[in-house]
């Protein structure tokens, strides 16, 4: 667990020093830094795929019990209807269960997310089969009108 956490620590101080070079150096060098990176962390997955799947999932809890606690307060806040409240309290709650879950259960954490990504993935390539046959449909239906139009 040390070492991940230490791995993790120097993969975030590793890009907040990118960031910095991006800003002064220009976005070519950026650029070129940023894909050197990538691919080492592309090699990094492939090589240690159950150390990256942990970073991933602690990383994402992280992300979860952050966002629900400022969901959490953002409820608390005032200027919002008494519903719109509730919501960004339930929200929170969900949010910030959801980030100790992953913290309390890694393993299993990272297979719901690989398979919840697999979901996604299928949902989202139907979506996007189906919107495309739409479009090429309301083409030709544009086409027509024009041609009758003209």
């Amino acid at each position: 667990m040390v070492k991940q956490t230490s791995t993790s620590l120097i993969l975030l101080g590793s890009l907040a020093v990118i960031v910095g070079i991006i800003a002064t150096a220009g976005p070519v060098f950026g650029h070129l830094l940023l894909g050197l990176i990538s691919l080492a962390a592309g090699v990094v997955a492939v090589v240690w795929p159950a150390p990256t799947a942990l970073a991933l999932v602690l990383v994402i809890g992280i992300w979860a019990v952050v966002s629900g606690l400022v969901e959490i307060v953002n409820g608390l806040g005032s200027g919002e209807t008494a519903g719109s409240r509730a919501m960004y309290i339930l929200t929170g709650v969900m949010a910030a269960a959801f980030g100790v879950l992953l913290f309390a259960r890694p393993n299993v954490g990272a297979v719901t997310l690989a398979l919840l990504f697999g979901l996604f993935s299928l949902i989202y390539g139907i979506s996007q089969i189906v919107l495309g046959a739409q479009l090429r449909q309301t083409e030709h239906t544009a086409q027509k009108l024009t041609e009758q139009a003209a």
